[in-house]
């Protein structure tokens, strides 16, 4: 059993970057699969970014690949989301969730930990 807590959303412009937090307690967080996934208003719940136990494989949709990086401290419980080069359409409720079986690794009810979510918006 896993908590977990987002945090770093915020406004800023086209182009800009922010850094998402994820926080999270309970038992071996190293065994946990981490992803980020992402809601936009009126819209589905999308996967985003996920990594493995260690940090050593990272994947990634393709709307927001070469512009978001995910990465995680397991010394710290901590999975992160550097978003760079935002856009207006990057704009969403970004939520953090965990698993610790290798499957379903880019669905949302595949996952079963969640935050509660931190709102990114992008806009000039």
């Amino acid at each position: 059993q896993v908590q977990l807590v987002e945090s770093g959303g915020g406004l800023v412009q086209p182009g800009g970057s922010l850094r998402l937090s994820c926080a999270a307690s309970g038992r071996t967080f190293s065994s946990y699969f981490m992803a980020w996934f992402r809601q936009a208003p009126g819209k589905e719940r999308e996967f985003v970014a996920r990594v493995n136990w260690n940090g050593g494989s990272t994947y990634y949709a393709d709307s927001v690949k070469g512009r978001f990086t995910i990465s995680r401290d397991n010394a710290k419980n901590t999975v992160y989301l550097q978003m760079n080069s935002l856009k207006p359409e990057d704009t969403a409720v970004y939520y953090c969730a965990a698993k610790t079986e290798s499957s379903y690794l880019n669905t949302v009810n595949g996952y079963n930990y969640w935050g509660q979510g931190t709102q990114v918006t992008v806009s000039s």
